[in-house]
């Protein structure tokens, strides 16, 4: 008889951690103490705390242990699973907010990273095994399918997505209900559900990580969307650097099938429907609706201009619905617990709520999913725990290449569609990347713009041509050799190519730099006129130098210059014996190296 189970996190981070490692010594550990009929292992999806992997949870009294190792195992197993006794030192204290005699003894819930969440989407991610389609079936799972095909028409399906408000999620946030129904009138021999899982934003891993912890959730939407707009072919097209996500979402599939929940005359009502998987190559233009109903059709990644749009004409030149991973993993419980509830989530025209990934210079990085219009500030430092090493927030980037920048002054804004668009951003897939005094707004738009420019597909020339030509200026810029006109020229051209290019690569790609024109113009303008980085990051505009009077000349700097640029001089220190160094300016590279093996910080940038 099974009295606890062992909860290891199977995400893509966690694995690259080492989980695998922690559950083959959980194997082992459970057979040495003759517990292997006692305790049951389950490798789940994300549980979200990405920063404190390795994750275990142990059921049924929900010990949280964070960055375990392969070496704690068996101390897990003979003090806690076979004396009942926790392992304190591994144990989640919620970074200070839990008092010491109530570790392990709260609910994960009421934790200070989950206990706002509203978790929709990510419901079942570190709840079941991803792999065992009786563990999803016992969470209500292929419940919504079943009520669609028993006891609603088609048109019914549409009326309640629609009247839900959920709008898409890959970052347009086109009404669903709306896309659904412009489709659902067209006459064809074959119509198709696309889910587009070709999550291609730097940071972001929200898609990934819902296929790796709930597959069968997006298999289930699908085949609602297929029934509603009557299609009975879909494809997922995820890109090929997700392997587990790739591995988990077939098995998921082949078990649906098992179980007669695809193929052939679903719930004996007639309705077929089945999926196919398609690999992409990792092209972000592929994210792009048109761009990846072409690349499924065997052809480059290209986008097409709209109209026709895929509703009309779209796979294989036949009535098409396209939606992302998040967006679709709402449905099933739309469905179920019916459109009022998802409504009474989120803002007036933001209903419902988002996962964000959360990255970069903030405490608590991994997945988060809350109530639309929920404060930025909120998000940051109750959820996220603020920022790492008492460094001031500066801004965070939202939506990715396509997106643009928050400042500290906007950190009370309710993030939802029409708010972000109103400052000049937008929600995008919903990658979400905090940035601290020590990051240069120049530099980051230099780098999302840097990416976009590899990933144009080439098609259009305001795109192919233009995005290069911001590139060219921002290098200019950063290298110290820009002028004021270039900011306007920037400026100009930004405006340009967000106004004639043919896709949503380049009609957003200069968002990351207006925005940071329009809230860190000074940054721009310290480059060009001051030739100076007020940030510290841009290698052409800094100085190095030695503070002569805290140098007490142990000469670590000078062993660790790669270039030898660092020299003796005669002058000593007022309380020091040795005399203190100089960087020769002119042929410092800038590197660094210096100021990091300096222990008594005498060696400064600017």
């Amino acid at each position: 008889m099974i009295r606890s189970q062992v909860l290891i996190c199977g995400g893509t981070g966690c694995t690259s951690s080492g989980s695998m490692s922690i559950q083959n010594e959980f194997e082992k550990a459970l057979d040495k103490y003759n517990l292997t009929d006692e305790i049951k292992l389950v490798r789940t999806g994300c549980f979200g705390l990405c920063a404190l992997g390795p994750v275990v949870i142990i059921y049924p009294d929900g010990t949280f242990y964070s960055r375990v190792s392969p070496d704690d195992v068996d101390e897990i197993v003979e003090e806690h699973l076979l004396k009942g006794r926790r392992v304190e030192r591994l144990v989640y204290d919620d970074h200070g907010a839990v008092a010491p005699d109530e570790i392990g003894n709260i609910a994960l819930s009421d934790t200070a990273f989950y206990k706002t969440q509203e978790r929709v989407v990510l419901r079942n991610c570190g709840v079941i095994d991803p792999e065992n389609i009786d563990e999803y079936i016992a969470m209500d799972g292929y419940a919504a399918l079943g009520k669609v095909l028993t006891e609603m028409t088609p048109e019914q399906v549409i009326e309640e997505v629609s009247k839900s408000g959920l709008r898409g999620r890959g970052g347009g946030g086109f009404p669903t209900g709306r896309k659904w129904s412009l489709c659902a009138p067209n006459k064809a021999p074959q119509k198709y559900v696309v889910c587009n899982a070709d999550e291609g934003d730097p940071g972001a891993f929200m898609d990934r990580s819902v296929l790796e912890g709930d597959p069968h959730a997006i298999i289930e939407a699908m085949a609602i969307c297929g029934y509603a707009c009557g299609a009975t072919k879909g494809y997922v097209y995820v890109r090929a650097e997700y392997p587990i996500a790739v591995k988990r979402l077939s098995i998921a599939i082949a078990q649906a099938r098992e179980y007669g929940l695809l193929g052939k005359n679903i719930f004996d009502s007639g309705f077929d429907f089945d999926l196919t998987i398609r690999l992409g190559a990792g092209a972000f233009v592929c994210g792009e609706e048109t761009a990846l109903m072409t690349s499924i059709e065997g052809n480059r990644g290209e986008p097409r201009p709209r109209p026709p749009f895929p509703a009309v004409k779209g796979l294989y030149g036949s009535p098409t619905v396209e939606n992302n991973v998040e967006t679709f993993a709402n449905i099933p419980q739309i469905i179920l617990k019916g459109a009022d509830w998802f409504a009474s989530m989120g803002t007036e025209r933001s209903k419902g709520t988002k996962v964000f990934a959360l990255g970069g210079k903030i405490n608590h990085t991994g997945l988060v999913e809350i109530p639309m219009g929920t404060p930025l500030k909120h998000i940051i430092y109750d959820i996220g725990g603020g920022i790492p090493n008492g460094k001031k927030f500066k801004a965070v980037q939202t939506g990715g290449p396509s997106g643009g920048c928050i400042p500290a002054s906007l950190i009370d804004t309710e993030v939802d569609y029409d708010n972000l668009t109103s400052i000049g951003c937008m929600m995008g897939s919903g990658g979400m990347i905090v940035m601290d005094e020590d990051n240069c707004m120049v530099d980051m738009a230099k780098f999302f713009l840097d990416f976009t420019v590899d990933e144009s597909c080439g098609k259009c020339t305001p795109c192919r041509v233009g995005t290069k030509r911001m590139l060219e200026i921002l290098d200019k810029i950063t290298s110290g050799k820009g002028t004021l006109e270039d900011i306007d020229r920037l400026e100009e051209l930004a405006q340009y190519i967000k106004t004639n290019s043919l896709c949503g690569l380049g009609q957003t790609a200069p968002n990351p730099v207006l925005a940071t024109l329009r809230f860190f113009r000074d940054e721009y303008i310290a480059h060009v006129v001051d030739k100076k980085c007020p940030a510290g990051v841009c290698k052409d505009l800094l100085t190095f130098t030695i503070d002569k009077d805290k140098c007490i000349g142990c000469g670590m700097c000078a062993r660790n210059c790669p270039v030898n640029t660092i020299v003796k001089t005669d002058y000593v220190a007022p309380g020091h014996k040795l005399p203190s160094y100089h960087i020769n300016a002119d042929k410092c590279i800038k590197c660094g190296a210096c100021m990091a093996n300096c222990k008594f910080k005498a060696i400064s940038k600017q």
